[in-house]
């Protein structure tokens, strides 16, 4: 059976598709809740573990930084790990295993008592979310028609801002509770693997390569050979620099707001209601986005959407923290910049096909998540400019990193949208 012959409309669609697609989207879901509890509780918690009398400390600053900089690491080799048991193993199995990594290690994070505790923690943590975006995105590639791909990307995205929504619900209502609480909630994913292995079968284009391979699988150093590496290396160095400027904003946007004059004087709880605000306020505009940049994919092909939004990403950025803004200002911005957030979206859907069928996990996750080592470095590179120079300015600096993520947007192959 093809599965992804043309489906005009949803309900030409299988069960089979329904069934991939809402595991997917519910393992975004999930990854956007787990991901984002620890910026909400960043500052205060690792000021609580480094037993520092303020927040403000530097050393706060500083230790939260490689946290997060292990997290991105962690993301990076999981994607790569999980994605190559993903060509091995099969897409369903490989999902599974990734949801259950990044519940159990966000849970465990509630019990750190140093900080470097919560360092292990999170790097775990970040194995399994790194893998479900390889697994889950091949996985989809795999079952979807061609002209929905767009509209699934940005669907799968939104369920990454839903998540962080969710995560924000849970700051909100655990905003008088210990920081350490908060990471109990990131257990609930667990529940998803039961439905998951009961009822997402693998793909039968994978079953169907496998089937037949009639040599070893390929291995990570195919990407560097032949005609695949000549879509590998541009896809490695968008991703990298792309990754860099966005955790650095993602991070750092949270301290910022801490530090805006109308917010840096008010007690603990009201900052974080100041920080979940912006939060919030960001994935509002990311969610516009994630339907933004599948409709101009539609009309345009990714490759043209991808250039464009990351040039305007770059754009907002840099008009946003040329100066100090204003909390009010700031709210605008961040609306608009989360609405560039979206060409993320694509690259779910725009990344795998671009390799052959038993290197498409191990391919689309190496190169998204290689970007996150790279980005950990850059999270880890203006915490330390931020003590020599302001926040603000850090992040207007990152700005300029999409520049040449844009230009080298254009090296991509455009892939056609349609099934003819």
């Amino acid at each position: 059976m093809n599965l992804t012959r043309p489906a005009p409309r949803l309900r030409d669609l299988s069960t089979q598709q329904w069934k991939s697609g809402l595991a997917a989207w519910l393992g975004w879901l999930f990854d956007g809740l787990d991901m984002h509890l620890y910026t909400l509780v960043a500052t205060p918690f690792v000021a609580e573990l480094l037993l520092a009398k303020s927040p403000a400390d530097p050393l706060v600053g500083k230790r939260g930084a490689l946290i997060q900089a292990a997290f991105l690491i962690g993301w990076a080799l999981g994607g790569a790990f999980f994605g190559r048991l993903g060509d091995l193993l099969g897409r369903s199995r490989a999902l599974s295993l990734t949801i259950l990594t990044y519940a159990g290690c966000t849970g465990l994070s509630y019990f750190a008592h140093e900080w470097w505790h919560l360092l292990i923690f999170r790097f775990l943590a970040a194995l399994g979310i790194g893998g479900e975006w390889a697994v889950g995105a091949s996985l989809l590639s795999e079952t979807w028609p061609k002209q929905w791909r767009p509209w699934i990307a940005a669907t799968l995205q939104t369920a990454v801002n839903l998540g962080v929504v969710l995560a924000c619900f849970f700051g909100w209502l655990l905003e008088k509770q210990p920081p350490r609480t908060i990471f109990l909630v990131g257990i609930l994913p667990a529940l998803l693997v039961l439905w998951i292995r009961r009822h997402v079968p693998e793909p039968d284009e994978w079953h169907a390569a496998r089937g037949k391979s009639k040599v070893a699988m390929p291995g990570i150093m195919d990407l560097f050979r032949g005609e695949v590496a000549k879509v590998t290396w541009p896809v490695l160095a968008i991703c990298a620099i792309s990754l860099t400027a966005h955790w650095t904003f993602m991070f750092w946007q949270q301290s910022h707001v801490r530090k805006l004059p109308e917010v840096l004087m008010l007690s603990a709880p009201e900052q974080n209601r100041y920080a979940t605000v912006a939060l919030f306020l960001l994935m509002v505009g990311s969610v516009v986005g994630n339907y933004l940049a599948g409709w101009l994919a539609s009309l345009f092909g990714y490759k043209r959407t991808m250039v464009g939004m990351l040039a305007a990403y770059g754009v907002f950025m840099i008009a946003a923290y040329a100066e100090q803004p204003t909390w009010a200002a700031l709210r605008i911005w961040l609306v608009l910049i989360g609405a560039c957030q979206g060409v993320f979206g694509l690259f779910t859907m725009c990344l795998p096909p671009l390799f052959p069928v038993l290197l498409r996990t191990t391919g689309a996750g190496f190169c998204y998540n290689f970007g996150r080592i790279v980005s950990a470095a850059g999270v880890v590179f203006f915490g330390i400019f931020t003590t020599s120079v302001d926040v603000r300015s850090a992040l207007f600096y990152a700005g300029f990193l999409f520049v040449p993520a844009a230009f080298l947007a254009l090296l991509l192959p455009q892939e056609k949208l349609s099934d003819a």
